[in-house]
């Protein structure tokens, strides 16, 4: 757990020369006050207040009291500077993304973890607890279908979740809760659940389906991306009673990730035909089918699922089998009469509008389901933000972008957190991804971008945090929060030791 002044150094909190050069170049985060001159860039600590602390906090481990109270000072002391700083620095809130492990339930471990990242300067942390499957609830309190991250481990029934938000306040964190959504993970899909499964017009879920990697950030796979039918009840059931398992530990606010659909290999990445929606599961396709205003309607769109296109042939079949009504009709289609148009003509506009019928009922499944998410977060009044990409709402050619995140229409009393990934080597395709998001957000949202790097070092064709930082700072200053991807990247050596002890 100690960190020496020569890790410190050499892993690159604050190395040689560091101090100066930030200072002189303008890339720090901002302007920090003469009371707090004391303090390096970035509102990080000094590599001495850091091993101090360090070496503190093994006393306290060994049962010393006087390295006991020694480090309750200096936490105490650190989180009141970190206040401070964060105060009078670009950005007032900086922020970072953890993942714990059942290793962390050691004595000492998140203590360690908190204490790293008020030393490098973030005063919010978002702790996942919803991911691959698993839960951040102790065994014997997870009233959900999902196993406990701690199952199986002697820690099994440690409230990690509870501890970890202790733990950061104590710091002077603000401590949120970062959970998937529509993404419930494979372990979930046993038994009748596997009904509840998203699946597509080609007979494929999102289990058998090849789907993509996640957009180039190191570290993740798709191993155990699978995401659920929306519509569902049973699972939209099954997230509340999650939601509100988290919101008993009273986090600081919850962060709602993977509020869309997979992204496809190849050219399923792009969505250009009503077979590549995931609308074809059996919640779906019911939700779907009462959005029709008449029989000619329910029996148009059941077609247009089926085929994939309707022809002069199904409209004369309708017109047949239901002589009594008029137009076909369904949600949205109400002041555009085709009877006048030739029978090519007509085909050709209901076909258009059943296309675009299809598209926005796969979007209003992920918005419902979020706002069914949310809405016991909203009762206990506290903060809850989305998580997107900020291209996951394109239209690409005649079709879109296959996750169909139209994150323009995601309420605008959330924070909008957009993972800002963009690769070319610069920081320019970053800001103006930040750039773009702020375009379609309306006035009053709350953006908060989320960028992907590690300090001072080029990584995956991206520039280091600090400049992306700056360059943020000098295009959008209005901009008050930053978060960066991830605990892991910046301390990879913690991240190995947490996730591989013997718990």
């Amino acid at each position: 757990m100690a960190f020496s002044i020569r890790r410190v150094l050499k892993n690159g909190l604050v190395k040689p020369g560091m101090i100066l050069l930030a200072t002189l170049s303008g890339f720090g985060w901002g302007q920090v006050g003469p009371a707090l001159a004391q303090i390096p860039p970035y509102c990080q600590q000094t590599p001495q207040a850091i091993a101090d602390k360090s070496r503190q906090l093994q006393g306290l481990l060994k049962g010393d009291r006087a390295a006991t109270e020694r480090y309750k000072a200096l936490v105490a002391q650190h989180a009141t500077r970190l206040s401070q700083c964060r105060q009078q620095t670009w950005p007032q809130t900086a922020a970072i993304w953890l993942r714990l492990y059942p290793c962390d339930a050691r004595p000492g471990s998140l203590e360690a973890v908190m204490d790293r990242i008020v030393d490098r300067g973030y005063n919010q942390v978002y702790v996942e607890v919803f991911a691959t499957s698993r839960v951040l609830l102790p065994e014997n309190q997870n009233p959900t279908p999902w196993r406990s991250t701690l199952a199986g481990t002697k820690a099994r029934n440690v409230d990690l979740l509870a501890t970890a938000i202790q733990k950061g306040r104590s710091r002077g964190l603000k401590v949120y809760a970062w959970l998937f959504t529509l993404n419930f993970g494979a372990d979930y899909f046993q038994g009748d659940r596997r009904r509840t499964i998203a699946q597509n017009g080609y007979g494929q879920d999102t289990l058998t389906a090849r789907l993509a990697p996640i957009d180039g950030t190191q570290g993740l796979t798709t191993v155990d991306e699978v995401f659920v039918d929306p519509y569902s009840e049973r699972a939209q059931q099954d997230y509340r009673r999650l939601v509100n398992a988290i919101i008993q530990r009273q986090p600081d606010g919850l962060l709602f990730d993977y509020v869309r659909y997979p992204r496809v290999i190849g050219s399923g990445s792009v969505t250009t035909r009503v077979q590549d929606l995931w609308i074809y599961g059996e919640a779906s396709r019911t939700i779907l089918f009462r959005r029709a205003l008449n029989y000619k309607g329910v029996d148009l769109i059941r077609r247009y699922l089926e085929k994939g296109f309707i022809t002069i042939g199904d409209l004369d079949d309708v017109n047949r089998l239901y002589p009594q009504e008029g137009e076909p009709l369904w949600q949205g289609r109400t002041s555009n009469p085709i009877s006048r148009l030739a029978p090519n003509q007509q085909v050709s506009v209901l076909q258009s509008e059943l296309w675009r019928l299809s598209v926005a009922h796969a979007f209003q499944g992920v918005y419902e389901f979020l706002n069914i998410a949310v809405a016991p977060v909203q009762t206990a009044k506290l903060p809850a933000g989305v998580v997107f990409f900020p291209e996951g709402n394109q239209s690409v050619g005649q079709g879109f972008d296959s996750r169909l995140q139209f994150w323009e229409y995601f309420p605008r009393y959330l924070e909008w957190h957009p993972m800002s990934y963009a690769v070319c080597g610069r920081a320019d395709c970053v800001v103006n991804q930040v750039q773009r998001v702020l375009n379609f957000a309306p006035s009053g949202t709350q953006v908060k971008p989320v960028l992907a790097g590690i300090w001072q070092e080029p990584t995956s064709n991206r520039p280091p945090l600090e400049v992306q930082t700056q360059a943020i700072r000098q295009s959008m200053p209005q901009l008050r929060s930053i978060s960066h991807f991830a605990y892991s990247w910046q301390e990879p050596g913690s991240d190995r030791e947490r996730k591989h002890c013997t718990p």
